[in-house]
């Protein structure tokens, strides 16, 4: 199967700014099932796009704008072929956690097993991981199948609940939240097992059940299983990441992979305004009807704001 991708970003300026600099991750990974066939980036100010791959094999697309500006638009384009994924079996031998622990005693996956900025132990996670009743009393795949549910079940979807930034205790406390919290809590709840797990960032293509808002882009999370590797969970929707889920960037947690991450000269407040289209490649979107910016203020802390220079990070929430 093929399928479109958009993504718009448009940022506006109370007043002009100048020297943008901007990190986009939003290519599709190259590997497994999803092959990208063709892949663009255009802004509307003029800029030289270059790319480089971080240490965890993302793309990063990047690029900057010297002269002054008071409004930017990105727009990404992909058509990316999706084969079908073999099915998962309903369970693995239970002697698969000695594996694990086998396989993480050396070390190789200290950085998606121990706590990161977003995925750390909180008291309000423990208090969920005891509701839950959290313990490796099944096989592994089993286990995180029902935690997938649990994790659905108990965190209702709210879309704009929390920021980009927000600690998982703000998801926790409220049990409201969006894709971002989440994931997070799942891959918390999932290293405490000794599992590791990681942050995927992406697109989905989206079904009338699906939970998760359309427009965005989206989170989930990989757990890795003995003789399995990295299986994908998708705990707002409460499904297995499969054909439907395309893999941009993986990370410890969204501060490794944020879509956009920009910063730019002049004092200002910043309106955001994102739009995302996934559709099978028999069924084309067209531009116009991409986008009808709803533009949210990013406002900057006058306490954090330097007297010279005003460095603004430009990111946007996976909802």
């Amino acid at each position: 199967m093929y399928y479109s991708i958009r993504h718009i970003t448009r940022f506006r300026y109370s007043a002009p700014v100048r020297e943008s600099v901007m990190e986009l991750r939003m290519r599709p990974r190259n590997e497994g099932y999803q092959r990208p066939q063709t892949f663009e980036i255009v802004t509307s100010s003029r800029a030289q796009v270059m790319s480089y791959r971080d240490y965890l094999g993302n793309t990063v697309d990047h690029f900057n704008i010297p002269a002054e500006h008071s409004k930017l638009t990105v727009t990404m384009s992909s058509l990316l072929e999706m084969t079908v994924m073999p099915e998962l079996p309903d369970a693995i031998d239970f002697n698969a956690w000695q594996i694990l622990d086998r396989l993480t005693a050396q070390g190789d996956y200290w950085e998606t097993l121990h706590p990161s900025h977003f995925a750390k132990p909180t008291d309000l996670l423990i208090q969920l991981a005891n509701e839950f009743e959290l313990q490796r009393r099944t096989d592994p795949l089993t286990l995180l199948r029902t935690l997938n549910g649990q994790l659905h079940q108990a965190i209702a979807y709210v879309k704009d609940k929390t920021k980009v930034d927000s600690p998982i205790d703000d998801a926790l406390k409220t049990r409201e939240g969006v894709c971002q919290d989440y994931a997070h809590i799942m891959i918390a709840l999932v290293r405490r097992l000794g599992i590791p797990c990681r942050y995927v960032s992406g697109y989905l293509f989206h079904r009338d059940e699906d939970e998760s808002a359309e427009g965005s882009s989206h989170a989930w999370v990989e757990a890795l299983l003995p003789e399995l590797g990295w299986i994908g969970f998708d705990p707002t929707n409460n499904v297995m990441a499969r054909e439907r889920h395309i893999r941009v960037a993986i990370g410890r947690d969204y501060a490794d992979v944020p879509p956009t991450r920009g910063v730019y000269k002049g004092e200002v407040e910043t309106e955001l305004a994102v739009a995302v289209k996934v559709r099978q490649v028999n069924d084309p979107a067209p531009e116009e009807d991409l986008l009808e910016p709803v533009f949210q203020t990013m406002l900057a802390d006058p306490e954090e704001r330097e007297d010279s220079l005003n460095h603004q990070q430009q990111q946007q929430q996976q909802q």
